[in-house]
């Protein structure tokens, strides 16, 4: 068996490339983006940010312990932005533009490319980033791994 991969040992590569406006190819781990990206199968294509982050963008930043993420912008405000993931209800608040490294410039079932323009991204964005619908099936997802487990 080999040994893990730590994003720490690659962040400064990363970095670089970003910095000279070249992408990242990034499979997480993980399943805090599901239903949009799956551990081991999925992948993004990171680039560097060079706009003010918005609602709806993925991005890949470092928080204040030092581990990576890549979640979604619920909220930009004042005081920093609220990010979540995909799969979660609970929100991260304050992340601010300096521990953003990247963002989701492509993102990849499997090896084909989703389109982040078109109707069915469009679709899951409406229906995913409504907390209610979210919330409901996150939650009937919990209780049917409790009753079925």
């Amino acid at each position: 068996m080999s040994d893990p991969i730590h994003l720490a040992d690659y962040e400064e590569l990363i970095r670089e490339v970003l910095a000279s406006d070249g992408e990242f190819r990034l499979y997480p781990h993980g399943t805090s983006m599901l239903p949009l990206i799956r551990q081991g199968r999925d992948s993004v294509a990171l680039r560097r940010l060079d706009r003010p982050a918005r609602a709806l963008d993925i991005l890949f930043y470092q928080r204040t312990d030092g581990s990576f993420v890549l979640h979604r912008v619920k909220e930009v405000t004042e005081r920093g932005m609220i990010l979540w993931g995909d799969n979660q209800i609970v929100l991260e608040y304050g992340v601010t533009e300096d521990q953003i490294i990247g963002y989701a410039a492509r993102v990849f079932r499997e090896d084909r490319e989703v389109d982040l323009q078109g109707l069915a991204y469009r679709v899951y964005l409406k229906l995913w980033m409504c907390p209610v619908i979210r919330h409901a099936v996150l939650k009937l997802k919990w209780w049917m791994g409790k009753v079925f487990a």
